[in-house]
């Protein structure tokens, strides 16, 4: 029963001194939740979660459940917005304002800059913005300033590339002033 109690402990001591996993200040993502490994002991990990919570995880865990790193071998980072448009936005133009937000941000690295179509639904196309960052606080920060910029910029320049919904009408009632039917299969916004 005693040498049942000393694996938790032989794990502790290998994560501790040989392949250990995490790194003081490594960027993880542990039980769903988002953080920085702020303290590395023998038998626990403390993980400051973005809204200053901490988690506090046996050492063990970085050996027997998966986690995300996100910076392992290095900080940098790659970020993605989603963008959902109708199917007439100009490509160019939306490529010419991403260009245009990550040169006056501080928190790109000039590295990733691409904006593509990732999908084609039945009523809008999902843009992908791909940008980079050094750190992934920077990245979070540029991906927020994005997002809501090019919101700006569609709903300023083209706002009939917002999402809509379209109806067509196929048996027309007649128009209450003229007793006229209205056009078969017109698009009403």
């Amino acid at each position: 029963m005693h040498l049942l109690m000393l694996i938790p402990l032989c794990k502790c001591l290998y994560l501790y001194f040989y392949r250990i996993p995490i790194r003081f200040d490594d960027v993880v993502i542990v039980e769903n939740e988002w953080g920085w490994i702020e303290e590395i002991n023998l038998t626990y990990v403390v993980v400051r979660i973005w809204d200053k919570r901490r988690l506090i995880i046996p050492s063990s865990y970085f050996l027997d459940k998966p986690f995300q790193n996100w910076t392992r071998t290095s900080a940098d980072i790659l970020g993605t917005v989603f963008i959902y448009t109708d199917y007439n936005v100009p490509f160019e133009a939306l490529r010419k304002e991403l260009t245009r937000l990550l040169e006056a941000s501080p928190h790109w690295d000039k590295k990733v800059n691409v904006l593509q179509v990732t999908e084609a639904r039945e009523n809008t196309l999902e843009i992908r913005a791909l940008m980079s960052a050094a750190t992934s606080p920077a990245a979070w920060d540029l991906r927020v300033y994005v997002r809501e910029k090019l919101v700006e910029f569609i709903q300023r320049e083209y706002p009939e590339s917002l999402p809509r919904t379209r109806i067509a009408i196929q048996n027309p009632l007649p128009d209450k002033q003229g007793g006229k039917p209205v056009d078969k299969g017109k698009p009403v916004v």
